[in-house]
């Protein structure tokens, strides 16, 4: 439906007042950014085993020749006997008296939400802030396989330490590039009503197990 003309020419005439106004648009400043990348920090996976913690997540380490057996047991200590995992995740990763849910890109919700946990790893981990950051690729699987399950266990090897947030955009840049999805995970999901009552899971995983592996 076309507008009364009164209102259609006094809507042009004010966007001509403004653009009178303001004046031919100008080219953006280039603002000279030099983040700080390092943080001083002698021992990154000490002070992520820590910032973790504080957040109520479980930390554990372990060697690379150990992981598989970390994994098992600590899907036994949760008692998990039915666990979502991505497609692409290392078979060595995964134990083999448990029934696995491999992520598809037709899985709803609803299935998802039958898994007892889910088993991922990362792309970086801010050590800083105790927040680890996924993209969704290789052994990732999709943002609602790490959203839904009540439980995440998440890999995180010591080269995908970095010291602080800047750090960690610089290594996430490719991924940003190609248009991947990121997902910030500082602990458990929580959040906290007007009396500051705390409440877990509601927005994802209500349980976080972070390991943490030296090289």
């Amino acid at each position: 439906m076309s507008e009364p003309r009164d209102t259609a020419t006094a809507r042009t005439a004010m966007l001509s007042l403004i653009r009178a106004a303001i004046g031919a648009p100008k080219a953006a400043l280039e603002i000279p950014r030099q983040y700080r990348l390092e943080t001083g920090h002698t021992d990154l996976t000490s002070l992520l085993e820590e910032r973790i913690a504080d957040y109520r997540a479980t930390v554990h380490l372990c060697n690379s020749s150990d992981l598989p057996q970390t994994i098992a047991g600590i899907l036994e200590r949760l008692g998990v006997t039915h666990l979502a995992i991505p497609a692409d995740l290392p078979t060595d990763w995964i134990p083999a008296n448990l029934e696995t849910l491999v992520d598809r890109a037709d899985l709803e919700p609803r299935h998802l939400e039958t898994a007892d946990a889910v088993l991922t790893g990362c792309t970086v981990a801010i050590a800083e802030t105790g927040t680890i950051v996924l993209d969704h690729s290789s052994a990732q699987g999709r943002r609602a396989l790490t959203l839904i399950p009540d439980r995440h266990v998440c890999i995180v090897f010591q080269m995908q330490i970095v010291d602080n947030l800047p750090a960690a955009i610089s290594r996430l840049t490719s991924s940003v590039t190609v248009g991947r999805p990121l997902t910030f995970i500082s602990g458990p999901s929580a959040t906290s009503d007007i009396e500051l009552s705390r409440v877990e899971g509601v927005h994802g995983p209500r349980v976080l197990e972070v390991v943490i592996v030296r090289e």
